[in-house]
Formats: C-alpha cells, sequence, structure tokens
C-alpha cells in the first residue's frame, strides 16, 4: 500500500533529522525526500518546520516503541534478553548507515532542548513512553514497580549515551560494553537471581 503524503513527509522528516539533525535539515530537502510537493507541507503542517519537526519525533517514537515490542515478542518475554538485543540492533544500524543512523528522537533533542519548547515537550513524551514501556516489562518479569521506574531510566539513558559515544568514536564499543553491564545489571535485580 502507497504511504500518503502527510507519512512520507513525517517519515522523510524523521530520517533526516536522525542523519543530519534537526537544523542541518532543510524544508525543500524534506519535501524532495518525502516525494511530495512543496504545498503539501504547510496544508498538513501549517505551523511550519517546527510542527513538522514535534510530529516527526512523536511519529518516530510510536515507531521504536513498536520495534521494542517486536524485539520483545522474539526473545520470548525475557526482558534482559529483549533489551541486550535492543542495543544489539542499534550496533548493526550505526555500522550499516557508516555511523548515520542514530537515534532520531536523542538528535532533536539534543539540539532543540533550549530553543524549542514544542521540539523538546515532543521529545520528552517519547521518551516519558520508552521508559514506561521498559518499566512495564521490568515490573511484569518481577520487579517492584518503583525500582522497574528507576531501573527503566537506567536503560534508557545507557542507551542513548551509548549511542552518542559510538557515533562520535565510529566504534561501537560503547553499545557493545553499555549492552553487557545493563544486562548483568537488570540480571541482579531479577528476583529468580538474587
Amino acid at each position: 500500500m502507497a504511504k500518503d503524503t502527510r507519512t512520507r513527509l513525517l517519515e522523510a522528516s524523521a530520517q533526516l533529522f536522525r542523519e543530519q539533525g534537526y537544523s542541518g535539515t532543510g524544508l525543500k530537502q524534506i519535501t524532495a525526500a518525502g516525494g511530495a510537493p512543496w504545498g503539501s507541507l504547510y496544508h498538513f503542517f501549517p505551523g511550519g518546520k517546527e510542527h513538522l519537526g514535534a510530529e516527526a519525533v512523536a511519529h518516530s517514537g510510536a515507531r521504536y516503541l513498536k520495534l521494542f515490542d517486536r524485539v520483545f515478542a522474539q526473545a520470548d518475554a525475557e526482558v534482559v534478553r529483549s533489551v541486550r538485543d535492543f542495543f544489539h540492533l542499534s550496533v548493526d544500524a550505526l555500522e550499516r548507515s557508516g555511523w548515520g543512523d542514530g537515534c532520531p528522537i536523542a538528535t532533536v533533542a539534543l539540539e532543540v532542548a533550549s530553543t524549542s519548547e514544542p521540539l523538546r515537550h515532543a521529545c520528552a513524551e517519547v521518551f516519558a513512553a520508552w521508559e514506561a514501556s521498559i518499566a512495564r516489562r521490568l515490573a511484569s518479569a518481577g520487579i517492584a514497580e518503583d525500582r522497574a521506574a528507576e531501573l527503566a531510566v537506567y536503560v534508557l539513558a545507557a542507551f542513548e549515551g551509548a549511542i552518542v559515544l559510538s557515533r562520535t568514536a565510529h566504534d561501537t564499543r560503547p553499545l557493545r560494553v553499555t549492552a553487557d553491564v545493563v544486562a548483568a545489571t537488570l540480571t541482579a535485580e531479577l528476583p529468580a537471581q538474587r
């Protein structure tokens, strides 16, 4: 099924923001990458680039959450394996993309958190949704809810930080090492491991 123009614009924006940042991406570049006429951008996003950016962040966040759900399902609901697998997907993505395919949310957040309240808010909502999902998974594995919420912050912060370090160094070692440390930490927190 062909994607509608609005979806193509959102996906083109997300890809370009991930690769070259929010400020480094122009609206004409987005419409060209999305195969959309110029006028359609303001039709779907009357608030311009900031409006498009906030919706692209939300769109990307929802897609990554679905990816995490698929990874979790493939790991037969084993939370530690799922988290480790998600880290390793990012290892593969960074290597395949020549270090350009980082987290689309972090890329935008680092750039605009103090300059655009709508974009900061969109990024914060995505991160909160990811944290909540991780916390639910950890709690369902038997970790107390309060502790699961704390560990979810840790997992997400470790993941995002490892991506930044790996992209900067052009080396996946930070992601690989962090995956192992996070997995060991979560394993130690599971009730069956005590």
